[in-house]
């Protein structure tokens, strides 16, 4: 396979970014390439039924902690099935600012108790150990990343996980007969998604994408070469690391 064939058409396995500036947007204007979005796996939310299955008394808690924005609206949801009103002392502890600022969507936040991490989990923990007296709810999918337990485990609080949405492998069969220069990836459940639409998926002239060394192991676990690859110190993003591929593969 010649990594010099031009790049013309882009998927990516992700929703089309809301903001008008995105970084994609911008990649598509400056090097003359189509960019489609398709998300390869979509989240669903579970019952208010299976919830209870899970003994999750949404009472017994103390504070909850937020690591999205899908944990945000799962348990406004679930709250509101169960007909149950979040108490204003309620402890919000949220992995990042985005996640904080999403929160404002349910509640009042300048009357609300709120911890913000700085971007990863483990930013978060410093302030967690703080209050170690509280009951801690962590609203989760069920993929959840075995470091976020093994963190609340090592601190020895008082925590609940309750798994309040899925994620789901999307129906691709109308991209059956589409083809790309480049697909991308975010995480192992969309390359999962690629082989459980395609299972005879063959890789040809295709270039990869991936984000993130547990994306990489699945994609080279099904047997894919990965040709582009980030975040690396030179391309911290998915758009400058596709953008220093293209510009190579684009030469005339």
């Amino acid at each position: 396979m010649k990594e010099t064939l031009k790049v013309k058409t882009i998927l990516i396995s992700q929703p089309e970014p809301k903001i008008e500036n995105s970084p994609y947007h911008e990649l598509q204007d400056k090097q003359k390439v189509k960019i489609d979005f398709v998300p390869f796996i979509h989240v669903e939310g579970v019952s208010s039924k299976e919830v209870r299955h899970q003994k999750i008394d949404l009472a017994n808690f103390t504070a909850i902690i937020l690591t999205s924005r899908n944990a945000v609206d799962h348990f406004f949801r679930i709250a509101d099935e169960m007909r149950f009103k979040v108490p204003d002392s309620l402890k919000y502890f949220c992995q990042s600012e985005a996640v904080a600022y999403y929160l404002q969507k349910y509640v009042v936040y300048r009357k609300r108790k709120i911890y913000v991490g700085k971007r990863t989990f483990g930013e978060l923990v410093p302030t967690i150990k703080k209050y170690k007296s509280e009951k801690f709810l962590l609203p989760a999918s069920d993929k959840l990343k075995p470091e976020v337990p093994n963190y609340l485990n090592e601190l020895g609080v008082n925590w609940k996980e309750a798994v309040l949405y899925k994620t789901v492998v999307s129906d691709l069969s109308n991209l059956r007969d589409v083809f790309y220069d480049i697909l991308v990836f975010f995480s192992p459940s969309g390359i999962q998604s690629l082989f459980e639409n395609f299972p005879d998926f063959e890789q040809k002239e295709t270039r990869i994408a991936v984000f993130g060394n547990t994306t990489v192991k699945a994609a080279e676990e099904h047997g894919l070469k990965v040709n582009i690859h980030a975040p690396t110190p030179d391309t911290p993003s998915m758009t400058m690391a596709l953008e220093k591929y293209i510009k190579e593969a684009n030469k005339k």
